[in-house]
């Protein structure tokens, strides 16, 4: 086992290298040696980052609503949202108040096909049409209902107070973990699904993580699974064996028992490389140890917190107010910890969830030359079965463009500090990687990737010359429940 871990930890070393080869090469840091070293603090106003990323939900879902403040719905003479998307028979489907906080079990979809048939070459017309063809049966007018103040108090709140992000877009036209490895690594390194055992890989130049481990800067993922749940998760599939269950069990055809397998969750985000388990498990922590943290101001100096991916993270078909709870009780825990004069937190959502968004998400900088394979290309034996129920699945879920050259759609994002400037919106163009360039910029770290070498500013939503704006933190409201 030591030996083991020697050699995960001598291939981690060489992936660092390679990074500051790269950083050199690329003009990420400077050739001759000069300026600050990497790991060195170019921003000693912010301690402690804290990272709340939610499930499923695109901006126009949540914030269409939020009158006065960002870019959300066009509102007709009736003051309700004048937006509209065709079924394939040509039938309009307006936008709708939606009927109650629980959701609809499965629907909308935000797979990788679905994704690119809403987008429709930046028309934005192919939400209703995404239902029908990917989910046959189901109701196609869900994704075009959205939720308002009335169900959402407290992230109404949130928007109106603190700096709202009103362009910021998932970082890729697909699903929950493509987007999430953009957030930890700068790229999704070629997954384009939620399928487990596609994820046998590690990108070349590492994860944030290996370079915060490096450099002794402190980082914990807060989770809500208990100590056994997450390592026992974590390490069947960095040994593979997630992946041979499913694998032998599409040769053997015994697709009833593969089909729920497929529909893999989100354990914890710093688990979506398992090969690197023997560095992640170190730094897995429960929620309430997050809590505790904020109480004591002990916070560490990057925190991502997880949902309860089952219950808590908003995804359908759960109830959106016991997430807006989980949030609020985060985010009310460090407005009113002692670590707040030194805290920058963001509140955001890894994708859109299938949910309509007018505004057309922009072109983006392939991260890498790591091309964007489906379950075909992978394991091309799965060809033999596309007829079969599992086959039409993976068809439905994977068909499309092989490119990264595109953002996915806005997500709601608020970056909450006490250096947050007041009254403001900020209009820059954002996708997650802009997450890894703050901690870059702050620790002087090079870019993982293209994609955060290129990513917008963060610091446009604070003022860190003053005192602090917010440095006596404002009093939220209770979210409903």
């Amino acid at each position: 086992m030591l030996r083991r871990w020697e050699r995960s930890a001598a291939l981690r070393r060489l992936r660092l290298q390679a990074v500051r080869r790269a950083a050199v090469t690329d003009g990420a840091g400077p050739a001759d040696g000069t300026g600050p070293a990497a790991g060195t603090d170019s921003l000693p106003q912010i301690r402690h980052i804290v990272i709340l990323m939610m499930e499923n939900h695109s901006y126009d879902n949540y914030l269409g609503m939020l009158t006065g403040r960002g870019e959300g719905f066009r509102l007709g003479p009736d003051g309700k949202p004048s937006g509209s998307n065709p079924t394939a028979a040509g039938v309009q489907v307006r936008l709708a108040h939606a009927p109650q906080t629980t959701q609809v079990k499965y629907v909308p979809t935000q797979s990788w096909n679905a994704s690119h048939i809403q987008w429709n070459d930046g028309t934005c017309d192919g939400f209703v049409r995404s239902v029908e063809e990917t989910v046959p049966g189901a109701d196609p007018r869900v994704p075009m209902r959205y939720w308002t103040q009335a169900e959402l108090p407290f992230y109404y709140w949130l928007a109106r107070t603190f700096p709202l992000a009103t362009r910021w877009f998932c970082s890729c036209l697909g699903p929950t973990f493509p987007n999430r490895r953009f957030l930890i690594s700068g790229t999704a390194h070629g997954l384009i699904d939620d399928v487990a055992f596609g994820m046998i890989d590690y990108p070349a130049t590492g994860t944030i993580f290996d370079h915060l481990e490096a450099h002794g800067i402190s980082w914990v993922n807060y989770h809500q699974l208990t100590p056994l749940q997450v390592n026992w998760r974590l390490l069947s599939r960095a040994r593979g064996l997630s992946y041979l269950r499913l694998l032998l069990g599409a040769i053997g055809g015994i697709f009833t028992g593969l089909l729920p397998m497929l529909e893999s969750k989100v354990q914890v985000t710093a688990g979506l490389y398992p090969l690197g388990f023997l560095r992640t498990v170190n730094h897995l922590r429960p929620v309430r140890d997050f809590l505790a943290a904020a109480r004591t101001g002990s916070l560490p100096s990057v925190s991502i917190v997880d949902p309860d991916f089952s219950a808590t993270s908003e995804e359908n078909p759960q109830d959106i107010q016991a997430g807006e709870a989980f949030a609020a009780e985060i985010i009310s825990a460090v407005l009113a910890g002692p670590a707040w004069p030194h805290t920058l937190l963001i509140w955001l959502y890894d994708e859109h969830g299938g949910y309509y968004d007018h505004v057309a998400p922009p072109a983006a900088i392939a991260p890498d030359d790591v091309p964007a394979r489906g379950l075909y290309e992978k394991f091309p034996l799965l060809r033999l079965f596309r007829n079969t129920a599992l086959g039409r699945k993976v068809t439905a879920a994977d068909s499309g463009p092989r490119t990264y050259t595109q953002l996915g759609f806005r997500v709601p994002a608020v970056i909450v500090s006490p250096y947050a400037r007041p009254d403001y919106v900020t209009e820059l163009v954002y996708d997650h990687t802009a997450i890894l360039r703050l901690i870059e910029r702050k620790w002087n770290l090079p870019p993982l990737t293209r994609r955060d070498a290129a990513a917008a500013d963060l610091l446009d939503a604070l003022d860190l010359d003053g005192r602090g704006a917010f440095m006596t933190p404002p009093h939220p409201p209770a979210p409903r429940t």
